[in-house]
């Protein structure tokens, strides 16, 4: 039951709750951390972690998807960004981080990736980044917002892209326009692939169903990490209560696996998570797998040198995003101990994947599926 409240004579609103909100409740039995399994099967591709990379270059350049890889996880390179337009990325990068460490200004590091951002996307220079994570031998996913899907994917599919997110701040199954512009089809784009498609971010349940009649795989609930973001009360007003949002989401993917005799969408939560307990909270709430933004950012192999930006910060006319610092060259952890530890990190920082298992096992869960099932308290 929808429980609202008034806000005002003539206005309700929907009592939602975030992540914090809830808390997971064990049950009698426990087991060894030993004997759960964090495995994730998205059609073809099997992973070791439900762990996807926000498609930022903060956190992913060809190097570092592999290495994410190579651990488990699965890294996107954003199919829009930086390795799609420059050759010296590195030095670009550097510049960025030297702009947000000197300058007083919060705003001229945006200003310097809107600039770099204003390069053409160079073909060639995107297929040998595909090729190059491909080649390593790791599952290969790219993101390209609506508007640049038709254009970007041919190249993409020719180069070896084995996941195509299809990734927006929001996006729908139905644009509508009055510009005069043929607006994307998922239903039919998808129809047309043949590679699986990931595709979001929605925020409630009609969208999510909406958009799992698309034919995508797995849709994506949230608007990414809220650390150095603001599409939310700053720039736009919308706000996205995670806990609420992935539990809506995945009663879309209950109807929809009824209402179609036993096609499973995956629901993929972005947004909120960036300790290891907001992590299991999530697959608590229903999620399949989550995006992680700034938590990755930490280790040494990520592009970006400490500091964290999601992808829209670089928005020509309206950015969404701020450098956030989240940590120091002299203290910047591998991947390995961000995902898998070990560590003295006290505060779910890091070792991420095995806080997660530590905790299925205290709930008594051997499988992620199982673990959806955990009680759940609400704080509210």
């Amino acid at each position: 039951m929808r429980d609202h409240v008034d806000i005002g004579m003539g206005r309700t609103a929907r009592q939602t709750f975030e992540l914090g909100d809830i808390n997971i409740v064990p049950s009698r039995r426990t087991r060894s951390s030993s004997e759960v399994s964090t495995t994730w099967q998205l059609d073809a591709y099997r992973f070791d972690t439900p762990i996807l990379a926000h498609p930022t270059d903060a956190l992913i350049s060809p190097q570092s998807a592999i290495e994410l890889g190579r651990l488990g996880g699965l890294g996107v390179l954003n199919g829009e960004g930086l390795w799609a337009r420059h050759r010296d990325v590195e030095d670009k990068i550097a510049q960025v981080v030297e702009i947000a460490e000197n300058d007083v200004d919060p705003s001229a590091a945006v200003r310097k990736l809107q600039e770099l951002h204003a390069a053409p996307i160079d073909r060639d220079l995107l297929a040998a980044a595909v090729s190059t994570i491909r080649d390593a031998g790791v599952t290969t996913a790219v993101r390209v917002s609506p508007q640049k899907a038709a254009e970007l994917t041919p190249v993409l599919v020719a180069a070896g892209v084995e996941l195509l997110v299809i990734h927006g701040t929001i996006i729908s199954a139905e644009h509508v326009s009055n510009d005069g512009s043929e607006p994307l089809n998922l239903k039919t784009f998808i129809a047309d692939l043949d590679v699986p498609v990931i595709a979001g971010g929605v925020h409630d349940h009609r969208t999510a169903l909406h958009l799992m009649r698309t034919g995508a795989a797995a849709v994506i609930v949230g608007y990414g990490s809220t650390a150095g973001s603001t599409t939310t009360n700053e720039v736009l007003g919308i706000g996205v209560p995670m806990a609420t949002a992935i539990a809506d989401a995945a009663a879309a993917r209950r109807e929809y696996l009824d209402e179609t005799g036993g096609r499973y969408v995956h629901v993929i939560a972005d947004g909120d998570i960036h300790t290891s307990g907001e992590l299991a909270k999530a697959i608590a709430c229903g999620a399949d797998a989550a995006v992680l933004g700034s938590p990755l950012a930490s280790a040494a192999e990520a592009p970006g040198r400490g500091y964290y930006w999601a992808a829209a910060a670089a928005h020509p006319s309206m950015p969404r995003g701020a450098l956030l610092p989240v940590s120091t060259d002299a203290g910047r952890p591998s991947l390995q101990t961000v995902l898998h530890g070990p560590t003295d990190d006290p505060f779910g920082h890091l070792n991420i994947v095995g806080a997660l298992r530590r905790s299925m096992a205290k709930a008594g869960y051997s499988d992620l599926k199982e673990f959806q099932k955990v009680g759940l308290s609400a704080c509210k």
